[in-house]
């Protein structure tokens, strides 16, 4: 079994939750379906997770249940946002993004007198990556022209974002959550991170 993933049992174990628990996620929506994965396995059939989503995704429920209902983490983990407008100063009084951000949407010259939904969380991830020094600013110009074409298409579904770089020449694509994709011996994958986690993030934020 691959090491990408994580067996119910491991998963039990490793958390300490329950298995009511684990299915009464499920049922609110806290854990997507498409989680859920049935495998033949030496036992018979047998269910597993993505490891790295899954521990992720309890390691936050268990961090903020006390603080939230159900139902509003189920909202702060669903795919879509709901509708908001901001401006600039908001953006910059809420800490939500940078200046350093904003200036390079100015240069790539896609600024608005206020940004929707797509938008700010275009500027989100920009800034995340940008900050922890995942990319480079031209990578960054690359990362808004991508996201502001084709973020659009993913609405309401799980997408992921990855850049690839080829003989240091970077490219990002957005693709559907799970996708499985195969390149030459000279692309190396740099970054491959669910589109989730920064809407996640962002919601706490918009709150």
């Amino acid at each position: 079994m691959t090491d990408d993933l994580i067996s119910k049992k491991e998963l039990l174990d490793l958390t300490g939750i329950s298995y009511g628990q684990l299915y009464r996620w499920k049922r609110k929506n806290l854990i997507p379906e498409e989680w859920f994965i049935r495998k033949s396995s030496y036992t018979g059939q047998e269910t597993f997770f993505p490891k790295q989503q899954i521990l992720l995704r309890i390691d936050k429920i268990l961090n903020m249940k006390d603080g939230l209902s159900l139902d509003e983490l189920a909202d702060v983990f669903s795919p879509t946002l709901g509708e908001v407008e901001m401006s600039e100063q908001q953006l910059l009084e809420r800490n939500i993004v940078s200046q350093i951000s904003l200036d390079l949407l100015k240069e790539a010259g896609r600024e608005q007198p206020l940004y929707a939904l797509e938008q700010i969380m275009m500027l989100y991830v920009l800034d995340e990556l940008l900050m922890s020094g995942d990319i480079t600013r031209q990578e960054g110009a690359l990362l808004i022209d991508v996201m502001s074409e084709h973020y659009y298409r993913f609405t309401g579904r799980p997408s992921e974002l990855v850049l690839i770089r080829k003989m240091g020449v970077p490219s990002f694509m957005l693709v559907t959550a799970g996708t499985e994709f195969y390149f030459d011996n000279g692309v190396k994958v740099v970054l491959r991170q669910p589109m989730g986690t920064f809407m996640e993030e962002l919601k706490l934020k918009l709150g």
